[in-house]
């Protein structure tokens, strides 16, 4: 059929594009693919937010949001993401089968959607193209299957942040080809496989926040591609096995805090010269920080605090270090360290209960600017902190409880960016400043402060905040006189 000859060139190619069944169909994804998807919207019971708004049938299935079509007219990959900082920005509901109609699927990630529930998602077997499964921050439950084994074709399998509970079972060793395993954030239980060991491509190890007994496992040095390895939060025992030394060349990150771990720091950390954080706190460490320490010229973050580990503690040669905690041992550092001192760029320094005996003022730091964190208590720290806290932008949170601080609490500085102020048991005099009103948590208590408690910050903190100083009146303490 000829179109009429009066048809202007951009009308004539309309009328081509509409009478043209294939042109017509080349913009439609699978009709399979349709229906698994929208199959999947159907099962969601909430969406506050729209996420999946676009999600219409009889439109193209590859233009909606999070969804990616790169074989021919096949969904390939869904991605679904709330936003945390939005408390809209999530779905209820469960992750329906139908999603098993996308037989060209090779990546799911639902990511951060708070509300979906359910028990592992059976689908995930029928899927044969399969190799990237990121299911994350959701609250899923019951126990992994016994059969996880025969996802073999997946290369990142990432469960973190579910309620998953029962042990990770010994058909894991089955998923050769995986590089990430991540299953953190749950309630899982017993000891960690064995079978791991065959995984030999993995680069991230994370079973942190469980509640996974017995040992840290001897074989972990075999795997020649760990860069990161985390196994926090757990009731792991004993000592950090030899054979860990073997991940020296690869380990960027290595995290074991809050455990049940004993016996001394190791001497082969030394080794680790690819290590930008390591976090043993919260064990039974105890003996002295190896001299090795000081070839950790790369390390950004370390956190040896709430162990036994006691003087002396190694000179470190680190060019920049972001986050420091030793705090809670048996440390009598007298002062700052220097190399902490002399860092261009540090975030958060804690220091609790190591023994430093400084006034305040003879702590010259060379960059204050970026500081989130200080937390100098309970030390024997005097002086005044106003100088520093003048000289910062973005601290969130300022703790020095039980030191000898003596300043004039109404002429500190309060930084906008502050939620955070501790300087109870200490010497401090004057009033309590308005600007304290904007923090999240305050405690002044048991100092020599007097005069009337802002409204505002009277009705915001407990008395627990103001107890315990010579002449503070108002609420939420008794009324003042006169």
């Amino acid at each position: 059929m000829k179109p009429p000859p009066s048809l202007t060139l951009p009308l004539l190619l309309l009328f081509l594009i509409f009478r043209s069944p294939n042109l017509a169909s080349a913009a439609s994804c699978h009709p399979d693919d349709e229906a698994g998807l929208l199959g999947f919207k159907s099962a969601i019971t909430a969406d506050p937010s729209g996420i999946l708004a676009s999600w219409k049938p009889g439109t193209d299935c590859c233009a909606w949001h999070g969804v990616t079509c790169l074989s021919d007219d096949r969904v390939t990959s869904v991605w679904v993401s709330g936003d945390p900082d939005r408390p809209a920005a999530y779905l209820s509901g469960t992750i329906s089968p139908s999603l098993s109609k996308l037989q060209d699927l090779d990546g799911i990630y639902l990511l951060d959607l708070r509300n979906i529930s359910g028990r592992f998602p059976d689908l995930l077997f029928r899927l044969p193209k399969l190799k990237f499964v990121y299911i994350e921050n959701n609250k899923l439950s019951g126990q992994l299957p016994a059969a996880i084994g025969k996802l073999a074709g997946v290369q990142a399998l990432s469960l973190e942040g579910n309620e998953f509970t029962g042990p990770i079972p010994g058909s894991i060793s089955e998923l050769t080809q995986l590089t990430q395993l991540k299953l953190g954030g749950n309630s899982l239980s017993g000891a960690i496989p064995d079978g791991i060991r065959r995984l030999k491509n993995l680069t991230v190890l994370s079973l942190a926040r469980n509640r996974l007994t017995g040992p840290v496992p001897d074989y972990l040095g075999s795997l020649p591609y760990l860069r990161i390895l985390r196994l926090s939060n757990n009731k792991l025992s004993g000592e950090i096995p030899a054979t860990v030394s073997g991940l020296a060349p690869t380990l960027a990150y290595l995290e074991l805090g809050h455990n049940a771990l004993t016996g001394q720091i190791p001497d082969f950390f030394g080794n680790f010269r690819a290590l930008d954080t390591l976090d043993l706190s919260s064990n039974q460490f105890h003996g002295v920080v190896p001299k090795s320490f000081a070839n950790l010229t790369k390390i950004f973050n370390l956190d040896l605090s709430r162990n036994v580990l006691v003087d002396p503690f190694p000179q470190m040669y680190v060019k920049g270090i972001e986050s420091l905690d030793l705090s809670h041992n048996l440390f009598k550092l007298g002062q700052i360290p220097s190399w902490v001192t002399s860092s261009p760029i540090i975030y958060s320094l804690k220091l609790a209960k190591c023994g430093i005996k400084m006034r305040m003022e003879d702590w010259k730091p060379k960059e204050t600017y970026f500081y989130d964190y200080i937390d100098l208590s309970e030390n024997q720290i005097s002086g005044s902190p106003a100088g520093l806290l003048n000289r910062t932008e973005f601290l969130v949170g300022f703790g020095a409880a039980g030191n000898k601080l003596r300043f004039d609490m109404g002429a500190l500085r309060i930084p906008k960016t502050m939620k955070q102020l501790d300087v109870s048991r200490n010497l401090v005099y004057g009033q309590v400043p308005e600007a304290v009103s904007s923090l999240e948590s305050l405690n002044v208590s048991y100092n020599h402060l007097c005069g009337k408690i802002p409204d505002a910050a009277g009705k915001k903190f407990a008395a627990t905040s103001f107890a315990g100083n010579d002449c503070l009146c108002g609420p939420p303490l008794g009324p003042c006189k006169g």
